[in-house]
């Protein structure tokens, strides 16, 4: 059964940095893109990141900040210089394939974690 659990949340400085973990299991993360999207209060989803076998694609406006990386079954979300913009629900979620143009779109991902706090504030 393939899964996905989200791990690292907190809250945290603004200015601060966090590490977020997806542990991944039941499929082989070499057939699949693994995003990383999060969710504010009354906002939609967004896509933040994405990893697969060749590619890794990041959302425009934190592409500077951001860095994801997988290390077997894991895939990881570095944030670092976080603001409150940045409070959310990280969810990481997985498909087939790569992180096409569409790496940000949310609903052609099948699986998903249970997503984990991310707070900025002093």
């Amino acid at each position: 059964q393939l899964q996905l659990v989200e791990s690292g949340g907190g809250l945290v400085q603004p200015g601060g940095s966090l590490r977020l973990s997806c542990a991944t299991s039941g499929f082989t993360t070499a057939d699949y893109a693994i995003g990383w999207f999060r969710q504010a209060p009354g906002k939609e989803r967004e896509g933040v990141s994405c990893i697969s076998q060749y590619i890794i694609r990041h959302s425009e406006s934190n592409r500077r900040r951001f860095t994801i990386t997988k290390r077997e079954n894991t895939v990881y979300l570095q944030m670092t210089n976080l603001t409150s913009e940045d409070t959310a629900v990280y969810y990481c979620a997985a498909r087939r394939g790569s992180c096409s143009d569409n790496f940000h779109e949310s609903n052609t991902y099948n699986y998903w974690g249970q997503g984990t706090q991310v707070t900025v504030s002093p």
